[in-house]
């Protein structure tokens, strides 16, 4: 199996995986939107290949997963298909014929889409603490989140102490001319963080307002790239890697990650007030080949042994909430009060039309 040592490593940009279609339509396969979450079997004697298909950016820590599979019997294949919208639109379009048995890496902001598609077959792990059970979104029941975490704009701190700016404070700053040629993003038809800061945008100014600041925005001398990688290692300051940007989306996390060497302090912060709350599912394919074991490892992902391992590795705050979390996290990678939010309905509804008109507004 390959996996990712560090979330912050990943490529957000499309990998192209998808394989021949099959011929077959996928009207045969179980689940759907509106299913009944069912139990796993705990009486069902596993064994076989489950394959996992995720986004770049997951990661265990070693043994884990071996771990895993000497305890069932099961063998785990990895395949990574991309971001989060790049995994759901393989996901899309391998529909009856599915890259594998579990998928994890959904998150919010595109899970509608796969739930509608039909490529889920709505199972949910059992005894699930409260606070897990409280992030499925009306629409997306029988998905179950494994993480969650912030996308946020960025400062890089020590930039702006230099050159004796004081830092924008929020969304509204941005279009100030003072940070003219400052600010670098992603691309929301490209990008999962990129969908995920036009969320928070389209629930700062509302649907009569967020054009009219993308458009100042852009007038502003923004910065647009797909995927995340470029943003942060090669157009942004904070990274360095040699960028110029001293403003860049990321994740409120990713302070924790530029802390000083005597880690008294970060040299960059995340603007707490920019972000919008994903949370990332985990979910058995529909046409699995081997159900009992998808949902074994549905129930392993959610399991506190992964779920306490998911912030060293993954870079994201654990679903459930009553784990543990890194010392350093509460200093530096807190996350927002109030984090934006755009109910999954709603994403669901306007999702293309949203991507389309920032495309005309922004990219023309």
């Amino acid at each position: 199996m390959t996996i990712r040592t560090r979330r912050t490593l990943a490529t957000l940009a499309v990998v192209g995986l998808v394989p021949a279609l099959a011929a077959c339509t996928g009207d045969d396969a179980p689940g759907g939107q509106g299913g009944t979450p069912v139990p796993a079997d705990s009486s069902a004697e596993l064994s076989g290949t489950v394959t996992l298909v995720t986004h770049d950016s997951f990661a265990l820590s070693e043994g884990l997963l071996e771990s895993f599979e000497a305890d069932t019997g099961l063998e785990v294949e990895h395949v990574a298909a991309g971001d989060a919208g790049a995994l759901v639109n393989q996901l899309v379009l391998t529909q009856g014929s599915p890259l594998g048995d579990v998928v994890y890496g959904v998150d919010n902001t595109f899970a509608s889409r796969a739930v509608e598609e039909g490529v889920l077959e709505p199972y949910t792990p059992e005894d699930l603490d409260p606070s897990v059970t409280a992030q499925v979104e009306d629409g997306l029941e029988g998905l179950t989140p494994i993480d969650r975490g912030d996308v946020c704009l960025n400062v890089d701190t020590a930039w702006f102490e230099d050159a004796d700016i004081e830092p924008p404070a929020g969304l509204e700053d941005l279009t100030d001319p003072a940070y003219a040629d400052l600010t670098v993003v992603t691309n929301p038809a490209t990008s999962s963080p990129g969908f995920a800061f036009l969320l928070a945008t389209i629930s700062a100014f509302g649907e009569d307002g967020w054009q009219d600041w993308w458009a100042d925005l852009a007038d502003n001398g923004l910065r647009v790239t797909d995927g995340w990688s470029d943003a942060y290692y090669v157009d942004f300051s904070g990274a360095g890697e040699g960028g110029e940007r001293p403003i860049v989306l990321s994740y409120a996390t990713s302070p924790a990650f530029t802390v000083t060497e005597d880690g008294s302090e970060s040299t960059t912060a995340a603007l707490l007030g920019t972000c919008f709350r994903q949370v990332e599912y985990a979910g058995v394919l529909a046409g699995t080949d081997n159900p009992d074991g998808a949902r074994a490892l549905v129930d392993f992902l959610a399991s506190a042994e992964v779920q306490a391992d998911v912030p060293a590795n993954m870079y994201m705050y654990p679903a459930d909430e009553t784990v543990e979390l890194p010392a350093e996290w509460e200093q530096f990678a807190p996350l927002a009060d109030e984090p934006y939010d755009v109910p999954a309905t709603e994403i669901a509804e306007h999702r293309d039309e949203w991507i389309e008109q920032w495309t005309a507004t922004v990219i023309g």
